[in-house]
């Protein structure tokens, strides 16, 4: 299992694909399958069947996950950056490469 350098809440832009340029908060992410969710990026129609939390049914508009490789982290001028790691007393911490700032 890879040690991803994006993690929950997170803002990110969208580097590659369809949805390039693109930016949100991420919502959740898929260590298993390298994959992220993004708030309002990679937006799709799924079609539900109705149910008792849902007794009309009909298309709902959800997000999908998107490859971790396509994403890239923001500073808080809003650039994007690498993320490394480095040790601050006996913490281990992310820094912005760019700015060498810590996250």
């Amino acid at each position: 299992m890879a040690k991803l350098k994006i993690k929950s809440g997170d803002t990110v832009r969208v580097i590659a694909g369809e949805h390039k340029g693109q930016e949100g908060k991420v919502q959740s992410v898929l260590i298993e399958k390298n994959k992220a969710i993004v708030e309002r990026v990679n937006m799709i129609s799924k079609h539900e069947k109705p149910s008792a939390a849902n007794p009309q049914g009909g298309i709902v508009k959800k997000e999908a996950p998107i490859h971790i490789s396509n994403l890239s982290l923001l500073t808080k001028d809003g650039k994007t950056t690498r993320v490394g790691y480095k040790m601050e007393g006996d913490k281990k911490v992310r820094f912005s490469k760019k700015s060498n700032e810590v996250i």
